[in-house]
């Protein structure tokens, strides 16, 4: 496996100006504050219970909900269903893609991450029961559960681009930093190569949920800083289709993005949804809302798949029966307790909550605790009290050395928690937090310390 190098150009002097040691130091602390790596506050009496609950996926989600729920119950029985045993870093993959981080950054073991005493059943959950209180697994396992937390995840639905193999991402200008970290890593080796002597780039962006929204955008920054740094910008073209009409949902953010790409001469193309590839003829293929298709041709294409919930929810009566979020077939539950509408011990956490927002590992972070303490209060026989408000964090990577730290929360209203950083304003503190301090938190929330 390729490994990254660090970029051979110094970086853009157009970066922001850099914080002394000193600002940093206090900047660090308040972050840590923010990013809950101070200390865990004294833990409750734990409720006894003799309840079997079942977590389906080990993701961020699942993991960091088996850690609390075992720190607040006494005696529960925990299964853990997911086949998985590599645990990815995935707010890393940008990191890895644009060529920051090496692969190893983000890749640990799930048998190392599990609370004990947790039952691991190494299989994928293949169907979903909630009237009857249970579980399927592919191989052929009914395991039954007093009480449900689902945390699948996403199904990035390639088959929707027509010729698409994930396989290829890496070889004739292909790339995605959506699939895998190996995905990541052969993004930017093809990404390096491209930025050698410049051309034509391709970016696009579906019209479907996604995860980490803002990744397609990092990696448009990010490709064109590389292209300033290796001194081929002159010589390059870099446009952006979306299959929307906009790049970004909180408006105030996409009005800021597309304000920019048009100073960086960055083309923008809306409502052109990226349906076909030819892989070897280097031409993608995308279809206008009329039907009109638009073959184009590139020397490197980003593409992002459609998402959609997993087949075992999407085909459950788990999942939305009408709506926006029925043809995604996204987990229905309440956008505030992420208690299922119509079966009151399922819960939802994490990608798979077909909520207005919410797809990042921010989220987690801030509705693990109340997905937690709702479960407890249905256990003990009590009303979930608290409210999610849609937390979502996004740092959106701008150029080396410079980012913005964009936190919003369902009505799309900017909600930052740090005052020394200003959401859209260029920060080099912002860099550091994503670059540095992120991981550190994300490790604390997924083994349930805050």
């Amino acid at each position: 496996m390729t490994t990254p190098n660090n970029p051979q150009q110094p970086a853009a002097s157009n970066s922001p100006s850099q914080p002394t040691r000193r600002a940093l130091l206090a900047g660090s602390a308040g972050a840590a504050l923010a990013l809950g790596l101070q200390s865990a506050p004294a833990q409750a009496a734990r409720l006894a219970t003799k309840a079997h609950i079942v977590i389906a996926g080990s993701g961020l989600a699942g993991i960091a909900m088996a850690h609390r729920l075992s720190n607040m119950l006494d005696g529960a029985r925990i299964t853990i269903i997911d086949a998985k045993e590599v645990h990815n870093y995935q707010p890393g993959f940008t990191l890895i893609a644009s060529g920051i981080w090496p692969v190893e950054k983000v890749i640990d073991r799930n048998a190392q991450l599990q609370p004990a005493g947790v039952q691991w059943i190494k299989e994928m959950v293949a169907e979903f029961d909630p009237a009857a209180n249970t579980v399927v697994t592919t191989g052929g396992q009914r395991v039954q559960y007093d009480y449900l937390v689902v945390a699948t995840g996403t199904h990035q639905d390639w088959t929707q681009i027509e010729g698409m193999d994930v396989k290829a991402i890496g070889q004739n200008g292909l790339t995605s930093v959506y699939p895998s970290s190996e995905a990541a890593v052969a993004t930017w080796a093809a990404m390096d190569a491209f930025r050698q002597k410049g051309g034509k780039a391709v970016m696009t962006l579906p019209a479907t949920p996604l995860k980490c929204a803002g990744a397609p955008l990092k990696m448009t920054f990010m490709l064109r800083d590389r292209l300033a740094q290796a001194g081929t910008l002159g010589q390059s073209k870099v446009d952006f289709y979306s299959a929307l009409d906009n790049v970004f949902g909180v408006k105030v953010i996409n009005d800021k993005v597309l304000e920019r790409w048009d100073g960086l001469g960055i083309d923008v193309h809306f409502t052109q949804k990226l349906t076909g590839v030819d892989i070897g003829a280097r031409k993608a293929i995308f279809t206008s809302p009329e039907g009109e298709k638009n073959s184009v041709d590139y020397d490197l294409l980003h593409a992002v798949p459609p998402m959609r919930a997993p087949d075992a929810v999407k085909n459950s009566d788990l999942a939305w029966q009408e709506g926006p979020m029925a043809a995604g077939g996204w987990l229905e539950v309440d956008k505030e307790t992420l208690q299922h509408r119509r079966y009151k011990n399922v819960f939802g956490l994490g990608d798979i909550n077909g909520t207005p927002r919410g797809k990042t590992a921010a989220t987690v972070k801030k509705s693990t605790p109340i997905v937690a303490q709702h479960l407890v209060d249905v256990i003990a026989g009590r009303e979930p009290g608290q409210k999610f408000d849609g937390y979502t964090s996004c740092p959106m990577l701008l150029r080396e050395g410079s980012a913005w730290l964009i936190e919003f929360d369902y009505e799309g209203r900017l909600i930052p928690s740090l005052p020394m950083i200003e959401p859209l304003q260029d920060s080099y503190f912002a860099w550091l937090m994503k670059t540095r301090m992120l991981k550190p938190a994300y490790m604390a929330v997924l083994k349930g310390r805050v």
